[in-house]
């Protein structure tokens, strides 16, 4: 085997990711060009209209922004039906998602962070993993991505 060349069965290989990795690429492209197109129309439009401004003033988490939630009722629970973004779309929550939808939920929470006057995903983060029952690897992965992209901080460093 001394003769091998492996320079065609790396170019396959290549080619075969490609492949594979485009669909999913475009899949995320198509999911942030319409990402929340539902609440621009009722049920959800008053819904978010009447409570956006009152969420950018709660702290996330909070028991008062949790009253808010609460009381979207079926404007939010439109929204949670129509967009696989969010854990509640799923009857096992993150357990039912996909790669793409995480990915999607990760940019979403991050942009929502930077409504609140005093968001930080880093401490957004930590509540959702109690909220939503992430485990401790899934949170680290999360976590992760979010650094490297510079949404936060290194582990350890000030948020």
């Amino acid at each position: 085997m001394a003769d091998y060349d492996s320079t065609t069965d790396t170019l396959a290989h290549q080619q075969r990711v490609r492949e594979l990795a485009l669909p999913l690429i475009a899949e995320l492209m198509f999911r942030v060009c319409r990402h929340d197109d539902s609440k621009l129309f009722h049920p959800e439009k008053g819904i978010f209209d009447e409570f956006t401004p009152k969420l950018k003033t709660s702290t996330y988490g909070s028991p008062e922004y949790k009253g808010f939630l609460a009381e979207m009722g079926a404007g939010l629970a439109h929204h949670y039906q129509v967009n696989r973004h969010h854990p509640e779309h799923f009857p096992d929550g993150i357990n039912g998602m996909t790669l793409i939808d995480l990915l999607e939920m990760l940019i979403d929470w991050e942009a929502a962070t930077e409504r609140h006057a005093n968001g930080n995903l880093a401490n957004s983060l930590v509540v959702q993993q109690n909220r939503f029952g992430i485990s401790d690897q899934l949170y680290r992965i999360l976590r992760n991505t979010a650094e490297l992209y510079g949404w936060i901080p290194p582990y350890g460093e000030a948020s």
